[in-house]
């Protein structure tokens, strides 16, 4: 039987995705270490600040991890929630893991303590490139109910590798900020298929921001952040060059375009108005074929 990563809470995916009974948290929530910025607006916390981060094993190779919990504040990162991100990954250059795995469910920044959020963000990255240039991969997986926006999404942008499902999303601002902010001509956050067909797993896959487009099912999940860390290759000037190559040839061929389906079918998908009814297996078919190398 599946059991869905989209459904599942932060331990839920910790407990699918790592080996059996092999997680250790550290700052457990009887630790109680709570952020006290939303304690002097009065307003409710959670003793593991929405992020839960230890050491465990996949596939019998010892890994460091952290998991948002989209239950609380929707996983937006505060000052101590980003804090256990960035000493979870710093950890890793001491401990030399195989891999640091990110579990991620975020809306950005918290707007409560928006600064040290900000702040822990930009620290977030800065581990990220550290532990790949030290040669230690770091995987992003991403398919919650809030998907990875914000800051975070930059951050995210920084790791070796991204899986993520049908269901997932990948963004800088969400649909309703979007909306907020240039009205609903610019994007309807209403429109369910337009969010998903601009932000979701599919479109990142052919576009090339996501390196593997799973089900949703955390043994797909689990399998193909271990064929993640296979495949990453230590940070390089090379890598990076060839990366920005990437982005400025996406842009001058999409940067015109207003729809994702123009984009689909510039890059030569047969029926782009299918995608969306397509199975992973039926969709990867076609798109292996076609996104960016």
């Amino acid at each position: 039987m599946k059991q869905s990563y989209f459904e599942a809470s932060a331990r839920g995916r910790i407990g699918g995705i790592l080996d059996r009974d092999s997680f250790r948290e550290w700052l457990p929530p009887t630790a109680r270490v709570t952020s006290p910025h939303l304690k002097a607006l009065d307003l409710p916390v959670a003793f593991d600040d929405g992020v839960v981060v230890g050491s465990a094993t996949l596939d019998a190779r010892p890994v460091l991890v952290a998991a948002q919990e989209g239950g609380f504040m929707g996983g937006a990162v505060g000052e101590v929630h980003g804090a256990k991100l960035t000493g979870l990954i710093a950890r890793a250059l001491r401990e030399r893991p195989a891999a640091v795995v990110l579990l991620i469910e975020t809306g950005g920044v918290r707007l409560q303590e928006a600064n040290a959020g900000l702040i822990a963000v930009s620290e977030v990255m800065r581990a990220i490139l550290a532990a790949r240039s030290a040669g230690i991969p770091v995987i992003a997986a991403i398919g919650g109910q809030y998907g990875c926006f914000g800051g975070m999404g930059i951050a995210i942008a920084c790791c070796d590798a991204i899986v993520m499902s049908e269901e997932g999303r990948l963004g800088l601002s969400g649909p309703e900020v979007i909306e907020t902010a240039h009205g609903v001509e610019e994007f309807d956050s209403r429109d369910r298929a337009l969010v998903w067909r601009t932000l979701g797993g599919k479109h990142r896959y052919l576009t090339g921001d996501c390196d593997a487009l799973v089900d949703d099912d955390m043994a797909a999940y689990r399998g193909a952040i271990i064929q993640a860390i296979a495949g990453a290759h230590a940070l390089s000037l090379a890598r990076v060059e060839q990366e920005h190559a990437m982005l400025a040839q996406r842009l001058a061929a999409f940067g015109d375009m207003q729809e994702p389906r123009d984009i689909w079918r510039a890059l030569g998908v047969q029926h782009p108005e299918a995608v969306s009814m397509l199975s992973t297996s039926e969709f990867l078919a076609q798109a292996d074929a076609l996104r960016p190398t």
